[in-house]
């Protein structure tokens, strides 16, 4: 077994919010915040009704891709429902999983169960830009559930277009015909990741060095990506190596 490191020990000598006198004070002020955070929600509400309305773009449905059978068409990650959400995982050939993409290793780590996605006639796929039996070890490895495919490279500038791996794109199957809807990337692809939610509303937030802080809040980690590693590599990884599976993903290759 693999020793994990020692997570961040809780936070000592750090600065701590004013105490309130009692319990109505507290929730008078939480009162005011929450007419704040309604207004953020409708506005979100109205953004996602213009995404709505947003016109799409025709891709190929027989755009190629790399499954577990060997080769598949786009359209086959349909699986026979009307949309696709895909997320493009950057993959680095040739590197261990420890030098696998963090950020992406941290999103598409949230996201497991899809019984809900598929409730609403929606699929998901992860698509990577790397050897196919290398990012199923990787799958394997991580213990992925959802489907997982390998983009060749004549088939990146179909799906991508001048973008970069890292997206996060949504699609629209009508009969035989496959439409791009939306696509987003960076702090958009926070949608998969509940961690961030959930951090965002305790008293420390992320611990991150850009957001806004009373003085004396930790701030021990950056925006470039060390932010999901701990001790060297992405952090989900930790528990997969203490749980004995093995991170070979089948290449000689260092770094």
């Amino acid at each position: 077994m693999t020793d994990q490191p020692t997570e961040v020990s809780p936070i000592a000598g750090a600065a701590k919010p004013p105490v309130a006198a009692d319990r109505a004070a507290f929730q008078a002020e939480l009162d005011r915040l929450r007419i704040r955070e309604k207004a953020h929600t409708r506005e979100g509400d109205a953004i996602a009704a213009a995404r709505r309305r947003l016109p799409m773009v025709e891709v190929d449905p027989r755009t190629p891709l790399t499954g577990p059978d060997g080769a598949v068409p786009l359209i086959d990650l349909f699986a026979g429902r009307s949309q696709l959400v895909a997320y493009f995982h950057m993959w680095h050939t040739g590197h261990p999983a420890a030098h696998q993409c963090e950020g992406c290793t941290f999103s598409t780590s949230q996201v497991t169960e899809l019984g809900y996605l598929h409730s609403r006639d929606v699929s998901y796929a992860v698509l990577a830009e790397g050897p196919y039996e290398e990012i199923s070890r990787y799958r394997a490895f991580m213990g992925y559930p959802v489907p997982w495919y390998a983009v060749p490279r004549d088939s990146v500038d179909r799906l991508i277009a001048g973008r970069h791996f890292g997206v996060l794109a949504c699609y629209l199957r009508d009969g035989d015909r496959v439409f791009e809807t939306y696509w987003t990337t960076g702090r958009g692809n926070e949608v998969m990741a509940p961690s961030y939610g959930l951090l965002d509303l305790t008293v420390y937030g992320r611990q991150e060095t850009w957001q806004d802080v009373p003085e004396g809040w930790p701030q021990r980690w950056g925006s470039k990506g060390g932010q999901f590693r701990l001790d060297g590599r992405p952090s989900a990884q930790w528990s997969r190596l203490n749980a004995g599976r093995d991170d070979d993903l089948g290449s000689s290759s260092t770094p």
